[in-house]
């Protein structure tokens, strides 16, 4: 099997190819009664297309969401909600003089081993034009988190070598690069307008955060909630490296300074991410991404075709010089659908266990 699949209580199925005629998904386990309509999904939509500003892929896509079933009278009713994005600005034309070659970096070799034959246009099921239908459907996880007070929200906290100056979640909406800090969007501009001007790319850290998640949402072992939101952004294209908390940083830290130490007042400090033993502890769950840079470049590079002869890939067409720049939307999505089942797990086993004291107040809760 694919595993064109994930999650258990809330199972979601994503389906189509990224020069094919539509994509969708398929969302099992929604529980009834919320409220849902084709406009819902635009905002998010918006936040992930290309063409956002001239530092992504131009490729323009509607991005106009079908609701085929699951949904009455603008309510979900319980049964599989099936979404639909047809594809209206796809140019498969860019991918024929590459159709017999394997370009460096993507998926094309690893796709022709597996199968014995790939769909060369865009990439296929390789596309990042797949993660539309995974932003859909955190659409609705972040509608049902929403009313149980969670919130998710993510930024871009670094493009290549350049870190944030300062910090300010409120100007992130406003930035075209999803940055922290308005007063570096100038510079940031020069420096992808010189880097798309050369044939080259960079990547990205992409920083996304949970607020008030309850304690208790995780599984304690091999279902734990830091183990299935690393799972979940590693599936993301071109991901290569995940952090919960500190991460990798936790290697230079003292057991005394990494602890988080708690008092009747809350926690002293969140290098855990807001997850202990796999189970969320009420703080803030803090998720940090990082995408490799682009693979489609200008620059020519070898390789070699379907019969085996070295030959030299030029890669033409609309791509994105730093494709974390569109990340933050589908980084938000894949945490809020993680949450939502494991909060649906949760419910079904410990639904009955009710308040537990203490509780040690966290951030967001």
């Amino acid at each position: 099997m694919s595993d064109n699949s994930f999650g258990r209580l809330l199972r979601v199925t994503t389906f189509g190819e990224s020069h094919g005629p539509a994509i969708g998904c398929v969302v099992d386990g929604c529980p009834p009664g919320i409220g849902l309509a084709p406009e819902d999904f635009a905002h998010d939509l918006a936040r992930r297309a290309t063409g956002r500003s001239r530092h992504t892929s131009q490729r323009r896509e509607a991005d106009e969401v079908e609701i085929l079933s699951g949904v009455y009278e603008g309510r979900t009713t319980g049964t599989p909600i099936a979404l639909l994005v047809r594809n209206t600005d796809a140019r498969s034309k860019d991918y024929a003089a590459i159709a017999g070659q394997f370009r460096p970096g993507h998926a094309d070799y690893t796709y022709w081993q597996k199968y014995g034959i790939r769909d060369p246009r865009g990439g296929g099921r390789s596309s990042a034009r797949e993660t539309t239908m995974r932003v859909a459907a955190g659409v609705i996880a972040k509608k049902w988190l929403a009313a149980k007070g969670v919130s998710v929200r993510a930024c871009v906290s670094q493009i290549g070598e350049v870190l944030p100056r300062g910090f300010d979640w409120g100007v992130v909406e406003d930035s075209p690069f999803f940055w922290p800090c308005a007063e570096q969007v100038p510079e940031l501009e020069a420096f992808m307008d010189a880097l798309r001007k050369s044939g080259d790319s960079v990547g990205a850290r992409v920083r996304v955060q949970a607020l008030g998640v309850p304690p208790g949402w995780g599984e304690p072992v091999y279902g734990k909630l830091d183990a299935e939101i690393a799972a979940a952004m590693m599936s993301i294209n071109a991901v290569k490296g995940v952090e919960i908390g500190a991460g990798f940083a936790a290697v230079r830290q003292k057991g005394s300074e990494h602890r988080d130490l708690m008092s009747p007042q809350g926690f002293a400090s969140n290098h855990a991410g807001g997850i202990l033993g796999g189970i969320s502890t009420g703080q803030a769950i803090e998720v940090s991404v990082a995408f490799k840079p682009t693979s489609s470049l200008r620059l020519p590079g070898a390789t070699v075709d379907v019969s085996g002869a070295p030959v030299e890939v030029v890669t033409t067409g609309r791509h994105d010089p730093c494709v974390g720049l569109r990340a933050p939307p589908i980084c938000e999505a894949m945490l809020a659908l993680v949450l939502m089942d494991q909060a649906l797990r949760h419910r079904a086993q410990c639904g009955d266990v009710g308040p537990v004291v203490p509780r040690v107040p966290g951030e967001g809760s």
